[in-house]
């Protein structure tokens, strides 16, 4: 609505359809109705299932960040492999899944509690969800690189069931890469796209007497 409220005349914005009373607004509020509830539910519902695999992760590393692989000694308190360059890659990697399952979370509850005027539809929300999906991702991405580094540091670089598992690793991260970026990538692209009022047409010119015609 606002693309199109750019290129037509002000006057033609407040004027009043003689068949009902309704301006342009109103009436592109009435006919996308239906189309604004779908796209509420829609949005809910995403955010609803992405809030609880965010909330499983946060569980998940909140717990590894205090049973460090490896135990810690029993007169320090300190880790034993503190010491160890994949020990240090597992705090790192566990920290950054911790920290963007969080904002995930975070972003994603925004999305259900926003109230779902038609302004929240053009921006606000689109940009809630693109950084929930993204953090979302990069959270379940950096857990798998903790969950791996945990691998090294307790069988050793030498065994040979740390390449199968850690090829297993990967499709946790294939699989959502697979079916939620190319949601994210189209909300990416009707959102910061160029999209068909690009090129900004001139404004159109209507005939006074045409006014009180319908709109």
């Amino acid at each position: 609505m606002q693309e199109i409220e750019k290129i037509v005349p002000p006057k033609i914005l407040v004027a009043v359809n003689v068949t009902d009373g309704m301006t342009a607004r109103d009436l592109f509020t009435k006919n996308h109705k239906e189309l604004a509830k779908e796209g509420e539910r829609s949005m809910k519902e995403i955010a609803t299932s992405c809030t609880v695999v965010g909330a499983l992760i946060i569980t998940i590393m909140f717990t590894a960040a205090f049973t460090v692989p490896g135990g810690n000694n029993g007169n320090t308190g300190m880790p034993l492999f503190l010491g160890k360059k994949l020990f240090k890659v597992f705090i790192v990697s566990d920290a950054l899944s911790l920290f963007s399952s969080t904002t995930s979370v975070m972003t994603f509850l925004g999305v259900l509690t926003s109230r779902y005027a038609e302004a929240d539809f053009l921006e606000s929300l689109p940009k809630k969800m693109i950084i929930g999906l993204f953090t979302l991702f990069f959270s379940i991405a950096t857990m798998m690189i903790a969950f791996v580094s945990t691998l090294f540091i307790m069988l050793g670089e030498k065994s040979w069931i740390v390449i199968p598992i850690t090829l297993l690793s990967s499709a946790p991260i294939v699989s959502f890469a697979w079916m939620q970026f190319p949601l994210l990538v189209e909300i990416f692209i009707s959102t910061y796209g160029a999209g068909i009022f690009a090129k900004k047409p001139k404004p159109l010119e209507v005939n006074p007497s045409d006014m009180n015609r319908s709109v």
